[in-house]
């Protein structure tokens, strides 16, 4: 979200239609409202993940029914404020929208967990450009590399095959948030000079680019988030940055031409729901306040789903499966028997 990771918000696609999930109410489990829960259906895999989880959980453990409103973010948010939508997943807290926040000040909806505290972006290189690889028979080809300041001292090893003698820089597709950001940071760094500002043509361009070099053993340097299933497929090192600062932060996505970087916001990102669900919900409320996850953990399910071709429902299985000490953590002993049974 950030309104989405800067670069993630660019990956959702607009929907109109209810999406159902069938559910009959678990043994013994009788919910506490009388219709299906509402979540917001924000069309990228992080979310989609983290819904099918959570209603896997409400269906089988709370006897409850579910659906899901596809859409982007800011009608999804607006939709939670008006009481269409009675949760939302994913809150990106440090990059809230608009929307939100009106909601939120008209005391329509509220923040009501942690979901993870750690998702990332910056600009990041393969760990063994760094480390070197002794498995794959790969020398560290840039040991001192730590910083963004230190990018100017290597421009043939990230050399653009299209400009020799510049480095090439893997940017956000135009029109994202995060390539204005990325593209200021060029210049307040100094590198315009010594590194080309390539623009894959789409998000998926600019994860097949990534993945390829990690294949392939070569250097790239690239700008990318998480969680997401690059992430959990590819081990990256971020490099070091002038540490966040909001107003340098604003003005990278504001001004033209602007001579100080900073480090992007480390989010916290949270669950948020109605109010009017809220009060009516209490118990539902008590398992979404304790759902707590990680950027490494959901990384790693994305990157089941990547490398398994899995849907959102499969790698929510896969999870439940495979982490029972993450997930009955959030809920009392008797759901989480009928969610097991429902497994």
């Amino acid at each position: 979200m950030k309104t989405l990771p800067t670069g993630a918000a660019m990956l959702l696609a607009a929907g109109l239609a209810f999406t159902s999930h069938s559910s009959a109410n678990a043994q013994d489990a009788t919910c506490e409202i009388d219709r299906p829960v509402m979540f917001a259906g924000l069309n990228y895999d992080s979310a989609l993940f983290h819904n099918a989880v959570a209603r896997f959980i409400i269906e089988k453990g709370y006897g409850c029914q579910t659906d899901a409103l596809p859409g982007d973010v800011i009608p999804l948010l607006t939709g939670a404020g008006k009481g269409d939508v009675d949760i939302v997943m994913e809150i990106w807290r440090d990059n809230v929208a608009e929307a939100w926040t009106k909601a939120e000040e008209a005391g329509n909806v509220s923040q009501i967990g942690v979901n993870f505290d750690d998702a990332v972006e910056g600009w990041f290189v393969p760990t063994y450009v760094i480390e070197g690889d002794a498995d794959r028979g790969i020398e560290p080809m840039a040991p001192d590399l730590k910083s963004v300041d230190d990018l100017a001292k290597y421009t043939e090893l990230f050399e653009d095959p299209e400009e020799p003698g510049k480095g090439r820089f893997y940017n956000c597709p135009s029109g994202w948030v995060c390539e204005k950001v990325n593209s200021a940071k060029l210049g307040a760094y100094d590198l315009n000079d010594s590194f080309t500002n390539f623009r894959p043509g789409t998000g998926a361009a600019l994860s097949a680019a990534i993945a390829s070099a990690h294949k392939r053993g070569k250097p790239a340097l690239y700008y990318y988030w998480g969680p997401t299933w690059v992430m959990g497929l590819y081990n990256s090192t971020r490099l070091e940055e002038p540490a966040y600062d909001k107003s340098i932060f604003d003005a990278l996505k504001t001004e033209e031409n602007p001579t100080k970087a900073t480090a992007y916001p480390q989010s916290t990102i949270t669950i948020g729901v109605n109010n009017d669900f809220k009060a009516a919900a209490p118990t539902l409320i008590t398992f979404l306040t304790n759902y707590e996850t990680s950027n490494a953990l959901v990384s790693e399910m994305l990157a089941y789903m990547q490398e398994n071709n899995e849907k959102p429902d499969g790698a929510a299985m896969y999870f439940l499966k495979s982490k029972p000490d993450v997930w009955k953590a959030w809920v009392p002993a008797d759901v989480a028997a009928r969610v097991e049974s429902a497994m």
